[in-house]
């Protein structure tokens, strides 16, 4: 029988994240496996008296990845001039990812990377200044079960429990805690081989209540960016990335840069991504995960981005829409757990202890 949660899913992405208009062209990314949601997505955008434009591909690349393995350097360098003129006209953006082995694309050379990163970076710099809607989201597929560590039913009733709630009411509950770091000009972040101090001073954060990226349950900022100092240590989880697992990766910041850097693992692409452009080593998001049906690490960061009693760091690129000002073609999300003994301070003030909030 057909999961009745497929198409409430699909309600949520279309009405709720995009709120796609008539006459919209939606621009719908995925995978053959996701082809039960994406028929579902099409659905409800053809309600909506709205276009549903197909980029069904292979590979986690914006580009089909054996195409960028073969693809002379020159075509990697810049989009197709049609799939430019989509992306400069698109009105909506949906990304359902539904990968057959989550290992897609840790094989292409890091130069070829970052020459697809600069080709998309127009796009991406479009998402990131809100200029139109977007989504990013996930359909369960046995290879994201596995990495889980679930049988597929059991990653079913995770990724569903974790989209499909009252985000009204979660909405609520988080502006609360990011208006009082909207007030703050400093937060320390301390725990297991981390002291760092951050400054939001001049800078308002931003709910993700199911408006952005599905799952939500965060609030975020883009941190001052020459104002970052100390240490992290994200000793508990590996730091997932294109296929690329890297664990126990540590940075230090001095002046809001990142000066020394070390990994137990795949430290080659740690410092590929580090240096791949003059922005990467700047700090351009703090997140707070507050997704209360997520307390678990699933090694897919849209989901352990938002563990309830966690918090994300970004190297790279920032959100020019809650002020943010560094340009990069990194957006590298690695998460902290603070619930075995971590804290969070607000000038100086206990705002959070082992993951519990205090205020």
């Amino acid at each position: 029988m057909r999961d009745p949660r497929i198409d409430e899913y699909a309600r949520l992405l279309v009405g709720r994240c995009l709120d796609v208009q008539p006459g919209w062209q939606v621009m719908v990314k995925s995978r053959p496996a996701a082809k039960p949601l994406v028929q579902a997505v099409t659905r409800e955008i053809a309600r909506r008296g709205a276009y549903a434009l197909l980029r069904i591909g292979f590979g986690p690349q914006d580009v089909d990845l054996e195409w960028a393995k073969e693809a002379p350097r020159e075509l990697l360098r810049q989009a197709a001039p049609i799939e430019r003129y989509a992306w400069d006209h698109v009105d909506a953006w949906m990304n359902i990812s539904a990968p057959d082995n989550t290992r897609e694309g840790s094989d292409l050379p890091h130069e070829r990377d970052a020459l697809l990163g600069k080709m998309v970076r127009p796009f991406s710099a479009r998402r990131l200044a809100f200029e139109i809607p977007w989504v990013g989201c996930r359909y369960p597929t046995e290879a994201q079960a596995q990495d889980a560590g679930m049988v597929l039913p059991e990653f079913e009733d995770f990724v569903f429990g974790a989209c499909l709630l009252d985000w009204d009411a979660e909405a609520e509950r988080m502006r609360r805690y990011k208006e009082r770091f909207d007030a703050a000009r400093e937060v320390r972040i301390v725990g297991a081989g981390t002291d760092l101090r951050l400054s939001l001073e001049g800078r308002e954060g931003m709910v993700d209540d199911g408006h952005l990226n599905m799952p939500g349950g965060e609030f975020f900022f883009s941190p001052v960016e020459d104002a970052t100092e100390g240490v992290v240590e994200f000793s508990e989880f590996p730091a997932v990335q294109m296929g690329h697992e890297c664990h126990g990766v540590r940075l230090a910041f001095d002046g809001g840069r990142v000066v020394d850097a070390s990994a137990r693992s795949d430290e080659e692409f740690l410092f590929s991504q580090l240096d791949a452009d003059p922005g990467a080593r700047v700090l351009g998001e703090l997140g707070v995960g507050c997704n209360p049906s997520i307390q678990r690490h699933v090694k897919n960061t849209l989901f352990d981005e938002k563990i309830d009693g966690t918090v994300h760091l970004a190297v790279g690129a920032g959100f020019p829409f809650v002020g943010g000002k560094n340009e990069s073609i990194v957006h590298w999300d690695m998460v902290k757990d603070l619930r075995p003994g971590g804290q969070l301070y607000l000038d100086g003030e206990l705002v959070q202890e082992n993951g519990r909030w205090a205020i």
